[in-house]
């Protein structure tokens, strides 16, 4: 069994994740999100979706990255 990186626990159906040289061992898929998930630049949620890019950061939303001054983003397409 291996042990998870994140909580300790030994578990039999543990995983590797390797992402360039980052990873890990993980237990379950929200260990590995906690881990190795990128963090909103303006609200610091892991972002576990595409995201919306705004210069050299990543956002969760739309929101979040009109919060931050990125312009032209929306949440949903217009109809």
């Amino acid at each position: 069994m291996a042990i998870c990186d994140v909580c300790g626990n030994d578990y039999d159906k543990a995983f590797l994740i390797d992402m360039g040289g980052r990873g890990g061992t993980f237990d379950s898929f929200e260990c590995a999100i906690h881990a190795l998930a990128p963090r909103c630049a303006h609200c610091a949620c892991p972002i576990i979706g595409h995201g919306i890019e705004g210069g050299d950061a990543i956002y969760c939303c739309a929101h979040c990255a009109k919060h931050a001054g990125v312009k032209g983003v929306a949440d949903r397409a217009p109809a």
